[in-house]
């Protein structure tokens, strides 16, 4: 990789460190939008994507770890982690140019969920519903890296208070982004290319996480959300037409 590359893998890094300590998720959505673009193939970007999203969890879960209640968790967990692996698997028989347009045509349909449906939908926590939003998150995660719309839409709806809900969520995106980085590995997909951008992006990393804290209470939730999903339609659009 060039100084050039390096460089915009790192501001890239700290874009979605931002984003996911602000809004709670969306690592993978932002930063998916640029790294198939920057790495040599799209299962590295997405090794990387997972690797690096580790590291903004793992801070709030050992700050959180007593408002979780594995009950609310384990379910979704363990289906996510069962249809990722399945999901994983296809990387190696599709080829890098389709991915990336339907890695497209997902950020556009996630970009309209948001802007028009996303405070309108609520679900009830039951063990179907779990099963269920497992089963889409394991897809979207093991496929394009974008595993969070769906486990968030249940975390919120079965949590009783916002440390419940990061708790739950940052321990759900920290096990299933570690779990995916093996199974990642274990397919060849960890290169020392990853290796190298992941060593880089570390100090983003904490950066972004840092900055994200500071202006968390200064920025309009609801603006700074419609920011990025418009941003993410626009690369979708980008993506499918490339």
């Amino acid at each position: 990789m060039d100084a050039t590359t390096i460089a915009l893998i790192m501001l890239s890094s700290v874009g979605a460190a931002f984003v996911q300590r602000v809004s709670g998720f969306g690592f993978g959505i932002f930063i998916m939008t640029i790294l198939p673009y920057l790495l040599p193939t799209y299962p590295e970007a997405l090794t990387l994507s997972g690797l690096l999203a580790i590291m903004t969890s793992v801070v709030i879960v050992w700050k959180m770890y007593k408002f979780i209640v594995w009950k609310k968790l384990l379910p979704i967990l363990i289906t996510f982690l069962i249809v990722s692996w399945i999901a994983i698997q296809f990387l190696d028989k599709v080829g890098d140019g389709m991915l990336k347009h339907i890695l497209g045509g997902m950020l556009i349909l996630a970009s309209i969920w948001f802007f028009f449906f996303n405070d309108r939908i609520h679900i009830r926590p039951t063990m179907t519903m779990q099963v269920s939003m497992g089963t889409i998150s394991g897809a979207m995660g093991g496929l394009f890296g974008m595993q969070g719309p769906p486990a968030v839409l249940y975390f919120l709806s079965s949590t009783d208070h916002k440390e419940e809900y990061m708790a739950l969520a940052q321990c759900f995106f920290l096990i299933g982004n570690g779990m995916m980085s093996i199974y990642r590995a274990h397919l060849g997909f960890l290169t020392p290319t990853v290796g190298w951008a992941w060593c880089f992006c570390l100090p983003t990393v904490f950066l972004g996480t840092w900055i994200g804290g500071l202006v968390f209470n200064r920025i309009p939730i609801k603006t700074l959300r419609k920011i990025i999903y418009a941003y993410m339609g626009i690369s979708g659009i980008i993506a499918v037409m490339g």
